[in-house]
């Protein structure tokens, strides 16, 4: 029997030569072919540039690429020698909206300083050393939308992924001019100067999910059969300091694939958020799409192979058919330890990366499941109710 699953992993330029040449690249798809993961997520956009040459960026600031990467394609040396093993490549906007990381804003907003997102107190935004775009701006998110549909038109890929910057912005940010008139407009008074009032959350979180909705929309005219993947921040959190409205997301359904990051250091903890998202904050009707982030390395952490093991195997009882690692180098660490667990256990039979049309066919299949299940929850109730009206 053909096993479906995400076993995918994220490729970084943050504490990784895995980039840096098309031989590395070819070698990198290699090893995970051979661990039998079956999708990638490379990152594309990170520290105000591209990782592939973008007329957009040009266009808009004057380059083309990350001077790092002058003269090469790194996404195409990606999808090319991916594709050549068999694995499917989906692009990772890992910066999203965000402008830089410690550098004032960076080369973008000297370049557009009026894409600048501000604080209440008309400060440039910044949340834990990254500043940010404006994420509300409709020049911003048209820029944005532009950046990804570049890379869906000219690409051979299985999807885009966006992340806890896309779509995002730290709720202290939406006191800029434009912003300020919009919710003036709309409400006759000035935003609220706290920035988690309940109506003001709500208003932000709703421009970014309809920026989702038109940028869904707008791959899938592209071609239907891509995939609009998200990683965003856990559920509840994220709505509160970023604004990511996922509960929404997946009502209305803009997300093919959906990776909350889950990253947690040790298993149990691991399994009480991942228990919130199935029980409290989102609804079980999700599991089909869900494939959790897992953190796999930061910095000097690794996760323990216990652990590791225990995380994808309470996936699979809560009938989660996959996962995402955060990131790649921590598969290659003590000479590849992790990786000859994940080869030698969980991963030692290849598995088939689920197409649209396998998720559908889940969902369709749940959902006729649960109204079954319903009917007869029903039937009971009414059964009941008749015994007690007799007695």
């Amino acid at each position: 029997m053909t096993i479906i699953e995400t076993r995918g992993v994220w490729l970084t330029t943050t504490d990784s030569q895995v980039l840096h040449s098309q031989q590395s690249i070819a070698e990198a798809m290699d090893f995970l072919a051979e661990t039998r993961f079956n999708v990638v997520f490379p990152v594309v956009w990170g520290r105000g540039a591209t990782l592939y040459p973008s007329q957009v960026m040009q266009q808009t600031f004057g380059f083309a690429i990350d001077p790092l990467f002058v003269g090469r394609d790194p996404l195409g040396e990606i999808v090319a020698e991916a594709h050549r093993v068999g694995l499917k490549v989906i692009p990772w906007f890992e910066y999203g909206f965000a402008s830089s990381y410690k550098r004032n804003g960076g080369l973008l907003l000297a370049k557009k300083p009026q894409w600048a997102a501000r604080d209440r107190n008309g400060n440039l935004l910044e949340k834990n050393g990254f500043e940010w775009l404006n994420s509300l701006d409709p020049e911003v998110q048209n820029f944005m939308l532009n950046l990804i549909l570049e890379v869906v038109q000219n690409y051979e890929i299985a999807g885009i992924q966006g992340d806890d910057r896309l779509p995002a912005l730290p709720s202290e940010g939406g006191y800029d001019q434009g912003t300020v008139e919009r919710y003036r407009q709309q409400f006759g008074e000035n935003p609220p100067q706290n920035p988690k009032n309940p109506q003001w959350l709500q208003w932000r979180a709703d421009i970014l999910t309809e920026f989702l909705a038109r940028l869904y929309q707008s791959v899938k005219a592209v071609n239907p059969n891509l995939m609009v993947s998200m990683a965003p921040n856990l559920p509840d959190w994220g709505y509160q300091e970023y604004l990511q409205d996922s509960r929404n997301w997946l009502k209305r359904g803009l997300v093919d694939m959906f990776h909350p990051q889950i990253y947690r250091r040790n298993f149990l903890n691991y399994k009480s958020e991942l228990n919130k998202i199935l029980n409290e904050q989102l609804f079980r009707g999700i599991v089909p799409k869900l494939a959790p982030g897992i953190l796999m390395k930061i910095g000097s952490y690794r996760i323990a192979p216990e652990d590791l093991l225990q995380a994808i195997e309470y996936n699979r009882a809560c009938g989660i058919s996959g996962e995402v690692f955060f990131f790649y180098e921590g598969l290659r660490e003590d000479n590849n330890l992790l990786a000859r667990v994940l080869q030698t256990g969980l991963y030692a039979q290849v598995a088939t990366f689920p197409s649209l049309a396998d998720l559908n066919q889940v969902s369709a299949t749940q959902t006729a499941s649960s109204s079954i299940w319903q009917r007869w929850l029903g039937f009971l109730r009414n059964l009941y109710l008749g015994v007690n009206r007799r007695g």
